[in-house]
């Protein structure tokens, strides 16, 4: 089986959780191949021909979208990123085709000029509503539903950034987190769904390495690679 994964982007040290994928994936039986660097958007989606999943580890949007910081918008010449029509395409037939997309932390803020991608994925950050905290303390994670992603797998406890108030779509979270400082509603970390043909899950976990080398978000990870390919 053959895996896509974008890669790359602002604020997060890519490099190190795609590595931290890599191995996950090869370790699955995975051959993989990584695409970098705001061509690697188009060359990374229009891979997905005869692949069997693709993988979103990065931060790639336009730097233009409504509410978007002037401090990123600054540097949308440089490092901003909207998929060809081609590529927007490509993953349609992908999903059609049965593929898998699993869609990994900042999936959710890429390719902001794209709706169809918060369509599959089922949810986007909004600028000026999703929001997180700082990184760390440890925040307690729930299992919340019952899927075969989070079958006997105990809460946890990790460090990450808890993304909160994502526009999601009908999705039934697997795993909530408390929101920090509020009686506010748990947030959905993990979900998945089927789109198009296809299989998807989103994991908003997953910010820095140490988040992959804790047990149950591994495992979760490992089976989340298996879902999406009905492996």
């Amino acid at each position: 089986m053959r895996a896509v994964v974008l890669s790359g982007g602002l604020t997060h040290d890519f490099p190190a959780t795609t590595a931290c994928l890599e191995t996950l994936l090869e370790e699955a039986g995975f051959a993989v191949e990584v695409h970098t660097g705001t061509a690697g958007v188009d060359s990374a989606l229009e891979a997905l021909p005869g692949a069997a999943l693709f993988v979103v580890n990065a931060l790639r949007w336009s730097m233009t979208g409504p509410g978007t910081p002037d401090r990123y918008r600054d540097r949308a010449a440089e490092e901003g990123a909207s998929p060809s029509p081609a590529a927007r395409e490509a993953l349609a037939a992908h999903l059609d085709a049965g593929g898998g997309v699993l869609g990994m932390h900042t999936a959710a803020l890429c390719f902001d000029d794209w709706p169809e991608w918060g369509d599959a994925l089922g949810g986007h950050w909004e600028w000026g509503h999703s929001h997180h905290p700082p990184l760390g303390p440890e925040v307690a994670v729930t299992v919340a539903a019952e899927h075969p992603l989070v079958a006997g797998v105990d809460d946890f406890a990790i460090v990450d950034e808890v993304y909160g108030d994502l526009r999601t779509r009908q999705v039934t979270g697997l795993l909530h987190a408390a929101t920090p400082g509020t009686d506010g509603p748990p947030r959905p970390l993990l979900w998945a769904r089927e789109h198009g043909g296809g299989r998807v899950v989103y994991d908003a976990l997953g910010h820095h390495p140490p988040s992959y080398e804790v047990p149950a978000h591994r495992e979760i990870v490992r089976r989340a690679l298996r879902w999406t390919t009905r492996g």
